[in-house]
């Protein structure tokens, strides 16, 4: 996601020609998207962003177990 945030500023002062980008290169300019679509190939070919998905699933579910132990009067798991 930085690479995209970098790769937009950086396409936005070429167009308004903004000092010192708008004197370089369109290669430099366009590269944090190449990085970008690079590091989601990685990342799914990997299964990195499978695995914080599914810390996310897990962290949502055992919230939601505290809560309704909470609710029933009984202390929440300890976690780990």
């Amino acid at each position: 996601m930085y690479f995209l945030g970098i790769g937009l500023v950086l396409l936005l002062m070429k167009y308004l020609e903004i000092d010192p980008v708008a004197a370089w290169s369109w290669m430099w300019v366009l590269a944090p998207f190449g990085l970008a679509a690079a590091w989601w190939a990685y990342a799914d070919w990997s299964g990195y962003s499978k695995k914080r998905e599914m810390d996310k699933m897990d962290k949502r579910k055992q919230d939601r177990i505290d809560k309704q132990r909470v609710s029933m009067g009984l202390p929440p798991k300890k976690r780990g």
